[in-house]
């Protein structure tokens, strides 16, 4: 590496990690990479721009910016942070990192930023570090795409010595400035996420994850996770949060993480992400993710009408829904689905079946209201792109908004979306409980077709109510 002088990246601040947003979870996108250049003796510097400002004296200092963009919220804010970075600061190198960097490169490398990296991105970003600090061209580096050099997302596990380094926390926001677990009702307690695994076995169609990684998953070591987690609980959580795509992508390695925990800290709470097919498949697995300390699961439920879930290559079927939640009251574990109701394939019978599916059976309180809202992002790259019947809705890429615009053949259903946005949005607003949100959603999915609003139906069993985070997901 270069002398310390004025112009090294060794100096601190000179590399500054920006998160703008990651489920309301203390970012591990910039924990990560803080292990990483800690370690090979640089001194970055990190701003999650979700709970703090992004300092004017921390762009002033830094030569290279790295801005994580794991997801499509995060990306439209980085986009935001990268221009206020080179309207402040011209000479720094700007670095997109996470899944959505490279299928939006062309964009990001047309004036936000100069360089993307997806996929295992650790060894990349040290890479690019290192060739600033010693005035090499960038573009040399492996898994860097550049302006002048295209690179495709880093599959490659990382080098033995970055895989065991734990993510570090220090000097990242305090955890109670984030989501925590609110269970029971009226009590919050701080809650820490970890990841188990990256990448996904599946290749949902609709998915972001499957143009990048292709079915490929890597695993973390398990003594990472556990030291990140024994880490956050020190620092105050009480619940975990595991952001695996799927928790039963590696079964049983992420069982052995989560009995562990709960052996050295006996009150701890989790819960996971899993696809409808592998609480099937995996059911017999399901009371001890109880007794270990699993009090909910989110699922993938997305839609129950056939086409859609042909076309997003989902794997499970109403059926499957049905039997799944079954399966999870029975081992006395809550489902909180999450949904993609707007699809071009999505019908307005098909929609309003949902909401009567969510209704009889007692889950308005378990399916966040932004869930009714959410509209199918189709990034540059999606598998979505290959359908065959796209030219009926299909229209431009809105490369500024790192998506493809589509319009449903169906104008009732874009009505009916702009209305349930304004629903949800004006009801948080007014922190609305879920069940007055839903009644004005059952009735706009009748209005929007002139017809009679029939009542809500009544639950066929009553459920308790759903242990939950602070902060809603979404996207």
């Amino acid at each position: 590496m270069a002398d310390s002088d004025d112009n090294s990246l060794q100096l601190p601040g000179a590399i500054l990690l920006i998160s703008c947003y990651e489920l309301g979870h203390q970012p591990v996108s910039l924990a990560g990479p803080l292990a990483v250049l800690r370690h090979h003796g640089f001194a970055p510097a990190a701003i999650d721009t979700a709970v703090e400002s992004l300092d004017s004296d921390a762009i002033g200092a830094a030569r290279l910016v790295a801005i994580a963009v794991p997801m499509h919220t995060a990306l439209r804010l980085g986009v935001a942070a990268a221009r206020r970075v080179r309207a402040a600061n011209p000479d720094a190198h700007i670095c997109f990192y996470g899944l959505y960097a490279t299928l939006n490169a062309p964009y990001l490398l047309d004036g936000p930023g100069d360089s993307v990296i997806s996929g295992e991105f650790e060894a990349a970003l040290l890479g690019l570090a290192e060739a600033l600090d010693r005035g090499d061209d960038p573009a040399a580096v492996p898994g860097v795409g550049t302006a002048s050099r295209a690179a495709a997302p880093v599959l490659e596990p990382l080098p033995p010595v970055l895989r065991a380094l734990v993510p570090d926390r220090d000097g990242l926001p305090g955890l109670r400035l984030y989501a925590g677990l609110e269970w029971p009702k009226g009590t919050i307690v701080p809650a820490g996420a970890v990841e188990t695994t990256r990448g996904c076995h599946h290749q949902c169609r609709h998915c972001p994850i499957t143009p990048i990684y292709g079915g490929r998953f890597v695993v973390v070591p398990r003594s990472v996770v556990l030291a990140d987690a024994r880490a956050q609980i020190a620092a105050g959580a009480r619940h975990i949060t595991f952001t695996d795509p799927d928790f039963f992508n590696g079964p049983g390695h992420g069982m052995r993480i989560m009995r562990e925990l709960r052996v050295e800290f006996p009150w701890l709470t989790f819960d996971a992400t899993i696809k409808v097919e592998h609480l099937l498949e995996h059911r017999k697995r399901l009371p001890e993710l109880a007794a270990n300390g699993c009090i909910f699961v989110v699922t993938a439920v997305e839609s129950l009408a056939p086409e859609a879930l042909r076309r997003m290559a989902k794997g499970h079927d109403r059926a499957m829904v049905d039997e799944a939640l079954a399966l999870l009251d029975e081992a006395g574990i809550a489902m909180r689905p999450s949904l993609l109701p707007f699809s071009p394939w999505e019908t307005l019978d098909g929609y309003r079946d949902l909401l009567r599916w969510v209704a009889e059976n007692d889950l308005t309180g378990c399916v966040d209201p932004v869930m009714f809202s959410i509209r199918l992002l189709i990034p540059p790259g999606s598998l979505v792109l290959d359908d065959p019947d796209r030219s009926a809705w299909l229209g431009e890429l809105d490369a500024a908004n790192f998506t493809w615009r589509w319009t449903h053949p169906d104008p009732r259903m874009d009505a009916l979306h702009r209305e349930v946005a304004g629903i949800v949005e004006a009801a948080a607003g007014l922190l609305d409980p879920p069940g007055m949100t839903f009644a004005e959603i059952w009735s706009a999915a009748w209005s929007v077709a002139g017809e009679d609003v029939p009542p809500v139906p009544a639950p066929v069993k009553r459920r308790p109510v759903a242990p939950a985070l602070t902060e809603s997901w979404f996207c």
